[in-house]
């Protein structure tokens, strides 16, 4: 014969306050857990929502990045008239040069300055990317030493505002558009004319990379082998989505110290909730002793102490994503180790990561009752009768 549900509710409630204090120490925990696991998501998605799949960038052999790749117009030259790359309406290859990198800014956050991405980018590359949208303003012109910045950047900087100007590399720039490329990573740029940036930089022969787009999916992956192969091009290609995924790596140690904080705090709220068990089997000795009277066996008492306790940390689990649920969306930024300049996203609080913190704190819970309702099952009838 098994204890009603409705037994250990009423014990959690009548025990208000104990419930409440162990419960909240549980939900902090999952709490520190879900905002970690909300910035990794968050990041991940941001990369994950950039590039085409049928697109493959193209580095010099042995780069990381864009950013420390050296890319020739020669080698440009000799890629974009090869089998298999896709062509625009006007029959133009689909291939663009590209030169990439960072100055620093004053932000909201950060009056100091942090590292901004700049790309110069070709019209081919314009219409590659088709999630761009203006936001406002217009365009840059050819020619011209003019900018548009995406979305995040314009919030985080002051004065990428539009219409204002930048200094960087030997020119000033006017900030013209905002774009929006959706929840990509492409929201953390400032794009020019690559042939405005090359000169302006000394690189007019030499830029950073080539962006190029298959006709399809098998002859992406024939297109990648054989750039590989080449050894005269001496290059390294990659699909662009795998490129930006590889960059989440950011986001590594902040995820290592979250779960490792989270952790501790675990251990401590583990520590909670044994001590409430702990101190109910003690309370309710008498109470104990005369269930067994009336018959429940030592497994159903045990089972009951041990459901207390997951009930507990199962309120203890909602209220941190309750605690957690305001963060979806906010907007945040993190420092790239692989393009050395900030990437801003939003933090996402899915339903899985939710579930994930549910599960946390009923592992805390497990590990909280197990062993009181071990020692409540334990106990002899008689002794358990004269205890106070």
């Amino acid at each position: 014969m098994s204890l009603p549900l409705s037994y250990n509710l009423r014990n959690l409630t009548v025990r208000k306050t104990t419930t409440v204090m162990t419960a909240l120490g549980i939900a902090l925990s999952v709490a520190v857990l879900l905002a970690v696991l909300a910035l990794v998501e968050g990041l991940r998605h941001a990369f994950a929502a950039t590039g085409h799949p049928l697109q493959i960038i193209v580095l010099r052999k042995g780069s990381q990045s864009e950013l420390n790749s050296n890319f020739t117009r020669q080698q440009f030259n000799d890629l974009k008239l090869r089998p298999g790359i896709a062509r625009t309406a006007t029959g133009e290859p689909m291939a663009s040069l590209e030169i990439v990198t960072v100055i620093n800014l004053p932000s909201v956050d950060n009056p100091d300055g942090m590292n901004v991405t700049v790309r110069g980018i070709s019209p081919v590359g314009l219409q590659m990317r088709e999630s761009l949208k203006l936001e406002q303003g217009r365009w840059f012109q050819r020619g011209m030493r003019e900018v548009v910045v995406g979305r995040s950047i314009a919030q985080r900087y002051p004065a990428t505002r539009l219409g204002e100007t930048l200094e960087f590399g030997r020119s000033q720039w006017k900030v013209v558009g905002i774009m929006s490329a959706g929840d990509s990573a492409l929201n953390s740029e400032i794009w020019t004319d690559a042939d405005e940036l090359s000169a302006d930089y000394n690189r007019s022969e030499v830029l950073s990379s080539t962006l190029i787009r298959a006709t399809d999916a098998i002859t992406a992956q024939a297109l990648i082998n054989e750039l590989k192969a080449d050894q005269r091009l001496n290059v390294d290609a990659v699909p662009e989505r795998e490129y930006y995924a590889q960059q989440t790596r950011s986001a590594a140690p902040i995820q290592f110290l979250g779960i490792f904080v989270a952790s501790i705090m675990a251990v401590g709220s583990c520590f909670a909730a044994m001590n409430t068990m702990y101190a109910a089997v003690a309370r309710r000795a008498r109470e104990i002793g005369t269930l067994r009277v009336l018959g429940f066996s030592r497994a159903s008492i045990l089972f009951s102490f041990f459901l207390e306790s997951l009930f507990l940390s199962l309120l203890g689990g909602l209220l941190g994503c309750l605690l957690t649920l305001p963060l979806n969306g906010f907007t945040t930024a993190i420092g790239s180790f692989t393009t050395f300049s900030e990437i801003t996203f939003d933090l996402r609080v899915t339903p899985a990561i939710m579930v994930t913190g549910v599960l946390f704190a009923l592992l805390m819970g497990t590990f909280g009752g197990l062993f009181p309702a071990r020692m409540a099952a334990r106990k002899e009838i008689l002794t358990a009768l004269r205890e106070t």
